[in-house]
């Protein structure tokens, strides 16, 4: 199976490709039905591959495909090669996995929609991208898929354009992940000048075995947190992942939660050798990050009232907690807590679509409640997965959270506090949406009776089985997904045994410091957190015991987005001008100023050769009396 790992991003190129020429014949649900089957088909191939690996020893588990030669340029020698091994399976069996339910799910949701083959044409482009940056051998291989999901993304967020909103973000996205992928390219050449080559074993290996100088080390990981921080919606360059809810929630579901939000943390993990030979500061510039954007972006989900924003807020904090992983050398945690997150965020957002699907494209959540007695599939696989991003055990998110905020509390108490406020806020922002869209009174009859004169064609209603079945699936894996890492014993330890030969080199040694020996103690208090946070809700949202704190600034995301639409609209459109006008006025100036002049010179000369004898014979006479002249002088002198 390993030899035909290229099928996995073979097949939803191929559905891509058939969509492509024969889309519009095959219409609704024909183009949906191939989409899904060929992501459905690209699992069962992954899923293979795994069992194969799985069959192997771990010094065994790492096989290359290579296709061929594709940049032989010099000493650039490129191929187009897949990597098989434990880091890159794992992600494509959940790109796969979830992918395939998403796409199940998209079928009921963008049921009429007139672009319908358009959708998962783009779907299927996604997917392909999404496998080439988690499959690649090399760094420009992982940075063709790094940019075509990139652009997949632009199109899908802006899918319904006719919305100035929609296209607004997508440009949006467009842009600031632009800035993210300087921050690779400047990686990778780097990389290229200090081992000479951009294949994943070379690079890691010299940073191993010390060939690279520790300040080239921190200069190659700083800038790949950059590509990171674009892609994975951090400080600074967030922005754009909550405006990316335009796009329809199989998009939110797909690309901010479940995949490509998760390439830079897929990528830093890829790189973990590399992180581990650099100055000790980079790793902590790393986790501060992180935590500080988990923090922020939970304190804006608490005064958030559109049931996508509150998500896609969340998962720009949880992703944050990724991040803080990884920079505390817990690269296991940062996995696990991806998996896991795959499962109840997508769970969470095609939850969402179910209930903006049953409102009839209603997302504000103060005009819904007790939809839970409307919609009891959509509102029991909600429940679980709030269950799960609480941190509640025994639910999926619970063990990998609980994991991180381990290695925190063991590398910096300071980024440990700010964790567990996150997962206070986390658990509190999570009860109140459930709170408001599946408890206390309907204030969704209002809302149907400004739609129709009797209300009956517009109330809520449970969504179709293409859209409820993904969400059952989701909802036991929320349930399940936790047993992949258990901390109870050495043998419940299966995600690091199985990513032991990728990053073991890497990852943190906490056995022999106080949160590891009192680990017992630290999930204590997790429990005890999210049973604050959800209780502190309780209070507030459904038995009415305080007002409720929304301050103003939350809602409006501390005004950052705004700060910076500011920044770049005022001063930054200026400085932008200017750079404009000097290199059209002094730069294009002096080389078209030095092409006039010549040009009138060559003017004047053009008017001598006229093509007449006459004149010709009179330059001759003019040069033989002044070369005689000078020849009278200079005898002379």
């Amino acid at each position: 199976m390993l030899d035909l790992a290229w099928l996995i991003p073979a097949l939803p190129l191929a559905g891509f490709l058939l969509i492509l020429l024969f889309g519009r014949r095959m219409g609704e649900p024909g183009a949906g039905v191939l989409a899904t089957f060929m992501t459905a088909a690209a699992f069962v191939v992954t899923a293979g591959t795994y069992f194969d690996l799985l069959s192997r020893t771990a010094e065994e588990r790492h096989h290359t495909v290579t296709l061929f030669s594709w940049i032989p340029v010099g000493g650039l020698q490129v191929d187009l090669a897949f990597l098989v091994d434990p880091l890159s399976v794992t992600m494509a069996l959940f790109v796969t996995g979830i992918g395939s339910l998403i796409h199940l799910y998209a079928i009921g949701y963008m049921h009429g929609d007139p672009k319908f083959p358009k959708f998962f044409l783009y779907l299927n482009l996604f997917v392909f991208s999404m496998l080439m940056l988690v499959l690649g051998e090399n760094l420009l291989v992982t940075f063709l898929g790094w940019e075509g999901v990139g652009a997949c993304s632009y199109f899908l967020i802006s899918f319904w354009h006719d919305r100035d909103s929609a296209a607004t973000a997508g440009k949006k996205a467009f842009v600031t992940n632009r800035v993210g992928d300087w921050g690779m390219m400047v990686a990778m050449f780097m990389a290229f000048a200090a081992v000479g080559t951009l294949s994943y074993e070379g690079i890691n290996h010299a940073a191993h075995s010390g060939e690279i100088a520790q300040v080239t080390a921190t200069g190659i990981a700083l800038m790949l947190f950059v590509g990171a921080c674009g892609k994975s919606a951090q400080l600074p360059l967030y922005i754009w992942l909550p405006d990316a809810m335009e796009g329809p929630t199989p998009v939110s579901a797909l690309i901010h939660a479940a995949t490509m939000v998760t390439s830079g943390v897929f990528l830093m993990t890829r790189m973990a050798p590399v992180l581990a030979e650099t100055y000790s500061w980079a790793p902590d510039v790393i986790a501060t990050v992180g935590a500080l954007t988990a923090l922020f972006a939970a304190t804006i989900a608490v005064a958030q009232t559109d049931i996508k924003k509150v998500l896609a807020y969340s998962t720009v904090s949880q992703l944050g907690f990724m991040f803080l992983a990884v920079g505390s050398g817990a690269y296991v945690a940062a996995i696990f807590h991806m998996v896991t997150h795959a499962f109840f965020k997508a769970l969470l957002f095609l939850g969402s679509g179910s209930v903006i699907h049953g409102m009839h494209h209603e997302q504000d959540m103060r005009r819904m409640g007790a939809l839970r007695k409307v919609m009891p599939i959509t509102g029991f696989t909600f429940i679980i997965g709030w269950l799960a991003i609480a941190g509640v055990p025994p639910f999926a998110g619970f063990w990998s959270k609980d994991e991180i905020l381990l290695y925190a509390f063991a590398n910096n108490r300071a980024l440990y506090l700010v964790g567990v406020v996150t997962a206070l806020l986390t658990a509190y922002y999570m009860t109140r949406q459930v709170i408001m869209v599946f408890f206390g009174e309907a204030r969704w009859h209002d809302h149907a009776e400004e739609h129709g004169a009797h209300g009956d064609s517009h109330a809520p209603h449970e969504s179709p089985w293409t859209m409820t079945l993904p969400l059952v699936v989701l909802a036991g894996l929320s349930v399940v997904g936790g047993a992949i890492q258990l901390p109870f014993t050495k043998g419940t330890h299966f995600l690091e045994h199985w990513l032991g030969p990728v990053v073991h080199e890497a990852e943190a040694d906490i056995h022999k410091t106080w949160a590891y020996e009192n680990k017992w103690l630290l999930l204590g208090l997790a429990v005890i957190i999210a049973a604050t946070g959800i209780g502190a809700s309780v209070a507030v949202y459904a038995k009415g015991k305080a007002r409720p704190v929304e301050p103003r600034i939350l809602a409006d995301g501390w005004r950052y987005d705004a700060a910076i639409a500011g920044l770049v609209g005022g001063p930054g459109r200026a400085a932008f001008q200017g750079i404009a006008d000097i290199d059209a006025r002094i730069v294009d100036g002096a080389v078209n100023g030095v092409g006039t002049e010549v040009r009138s010179v060559s003017g004047l000369l053009r008017r001598a050769q006229n093509g007449f004898i006459r004149s010709y014979a009179a330059i001759i006479s003019i040069g033989v009396v002044v070369m005689l002249a000078w020849f009278v002088l200079r005898g002379v002198l």
